[in-house]
């Protein structure tokens, strides 16, 4: 498309927002190494709330979206969690995803945005928009449940034989034979989950598995992953290099897009053929390596979880929990179990310690009273 030339405005008036832009067209992928305070240029339908955590985390100054930010299907709070950080959203045509290009500078307007001598036409997303598509997602959460279910139910009969197969035995230096096994996904609240799993990790001192992204979550906790499985589209560079064995998932027949990625870096890694999700994969392993509880953080469990994933099913997911599902527990279920020992005993001592202090002072008056009264006693006595 040929954009018109800047020289059509004769008047500018000041812009809402300017700086330097970072592009990707699959967003977890400009995550890895995306520099705070940059306007992203994303093409990202239906902006789903791990993104848009992610993206507040790094600062970003705004966003340009050049796909739907909600398009209604379901609901998602994501643009609004960004909204309320007064971080603004405009979205622009698809075809104008071309014209932009990484650290140029770009100035946004209230209905276009200028990027060297091109503009490009622009509409502020709202919460009055949010508020519109949310309704119209509620409004047909039934058809989207039944569509779902309908979409499972497909492919777990498809995919129950091969479930019922074992993994492809991989010579991996970790051993998860009779140990716990903590598995960290990249879900809605899952660093705030893994933080709440602290105490359960210092004590039982599980395998550490990150799918993906859930690396990096372990390594920003202060966590050395033993294992990472996954796509690798969406770990960093830094939690590939940390030390931990590499798990490139692969589709069933073999194909490991991952892996050129390995290469690139010069890493070795192992490949894992295996149908369903990565988080599915790391669990079917940790399975089949013996682990003795597998603990999930993050993990992937309802209709929203898939439809955000660009799944429209969780036909695997269904089957793999009924397989290992004996094993299988969250980190919610059992994370009031495991408090933090050091407050605990902190907490503990200072109760004890205050209760102690009352129970002598009450003593210390009750010998006093009955002392008393003793002398009034032998006094009265002696009158007598």
């Amino acid at each position: 498309m040929n954009w018109p030339s800047l020289s059509l405005f004769s008047s500018k008036p000041l812009p809402l927002c300017k700086g330097k832009i970072s592009v990707g067209a699959i967003t977890k992928v400009l995550l890895r190494d995306l520099p705070s305070g940059r306007i992203v240029v994303l093409q990202h339908r239906d902006l789903d709330e791990v993104i848009a955590q992610e993206l507040i985390d790094r600062k970003v100054k705004a966003i340009i979206n050049c796909d739907q930010t909600m398009s209604g299907t379901y609901p998602t709070q994501g643009p609004l969690l960004l909204l309320q950080q007064q971080i603004p959203i405009w979205e622009v045509e698809s075809s104008a995803f071309e014209v932009f290009e990484s650290n140029r500078e770009v100035a946004i307007y209230e209905d276009k945005i200028i990027v060297e001598d091109q503009y490009i036409s622009c509409t502020a997303f709202t919460r009055e928009n949010w508020i519109s598509m949310q309704q119209l997602a509620n409004d047909q959460s039934s058809r989207l449940l039944e569509q779902f279910i309908d979409n499972t139910l497909t492919y777990a009969v498809r995919e129950k034989q091969a479930v019922m197969e074992p993994l492809p035995s991989l010579p991996l230096r970790v051993n998860c034979e009779g140990k716990h096994v903590l598995v960290v996904s990249r879900r809605k609240g899952y660093k705030k989950d893994l933080l709440a799993a602290k105490a359960f990790i210092s004590k039982v001192k599980p395998i550490l598995i990150g799918v993906d992204g859930g690396a990096d979550a372990l390594l920003e906790c202060g966590y050395q992953p033993d294992l990472i499985v996954g796509d690798m589209d969406s770990v960093t560079d830094r939690a590939l290099v940390c030390g931990a064995e590499l798990i490139v998932h692969a589709y069933p027949n073999g194909t490991a897009p991952g892996m050129a990625r390995m290469n690139a870096m010069g890493l070795f890694a192992h490949v894992l053929p295996c149908f369903g999700t990565s988080e599915d994969a790391a669990l079917l392993l940790a399975f089949e390596q013996r682990g003795e509880w597998l603990v999930t953080v993050g993990a992937h469990t309802h209709m929203i979880d898939f439809l955000e994933k660009g799944r429209e099913g969780m036909g695997s997911t269904l089957l793999v929990r009924m397989k290992i599902g004996s094993r299988l527990v969250d980190i919610k279920s059992i994370g009031a179990v495991y408090k933090q020992p050091y407050l605990w005993t902190k907490e503990t001592a200072t109760t004890v310690l205050l209760s102690l202090f009352f129970i002598a002072l009450g003593l210390f008056q009750l010998h006093w009273i009955l002392k008393r009264v003793a002398h009034v006693v032998w006094y009265l006595g002696g009158e007598r």
